[in-house]
């Protein structure tokens, strides 16, 4: 009779309430976003963009794929490419957009790498197993916004081909 009364008072009660509370809190928040599958980012082109001075700035075009039921919105798009393990390049863009569910949509990204890291890649690639001109690469992405405001992050991996940068053109001297 004892452990009854000590069962039921005053502060067990409470205790048992937030508890039952904070599960079904949680199972409803669970509920609430479902068991949605990652999306599928790829690579879906690479484009020489004008260059200027020590870097050189690509457009990467991302296909965007949702293998679920319901859209998702995003207001932006962040990207970290790397090539050999290495960090190659990097760009943001503030497009909004949606990808409808079991759609794909195409977002191009503009992406600056240090001439530097470019230089690099040409050496590694002379002492590389890789054919020449071809990269493994690893591209790391967020789509800012969406259901949660925290964003969606993705992983794409794959054999990347680089090509040849535009340089701007410069100041024609006088008498040419």
């Amino acid at each position: 009779m004892r452990f009854l009364r000590l069962l039921l008072s005053g502060r067990s009660v409470r205790l048992l309430t937030a508890g039952l509370f904070a599960v079904f809190a949680l199972g409803g928040c669970a509920s609430l976003f479902g068991n949605n599958d990652p999306l599928h980012v790829s690579i879906a082109g690479l484009e020489p963009l004008s260059s200027q001075g020590a870097e050189m700035r690509y457009n990467v075009k991302l296909r965007i794929q949702n293998p679920n039921g319901g859209s998702l919105s995003f207001s932006g798009v962040s990207v970290d490419l790397q090539l050999n393990g290495t960090d190659f390049a990097a760009g943001v863009i503030s497009q909004s957009g949606s990808v409808p569910g079991y759609g794909e949509t195409l977002v191009s990204v503009p992406v600056t790498a240090p001439a530097f890291a470019v230089l690099t890649k040409a050496y590694s690639a002379a002492g590389s197993d890789t054919p020449p001109g071809e990269y493994p690469y690893i591209l790391h992405g967020r789509l800012a916004g969406g259901l949660t405001g925290g964003g969606t992050r993705f992983m794409d991996q794959g054999v990347l081909s680089l090509p040849t940068p535009t340089p701007t053109p410069g100041p024609v001297p006088a008498g040419q």
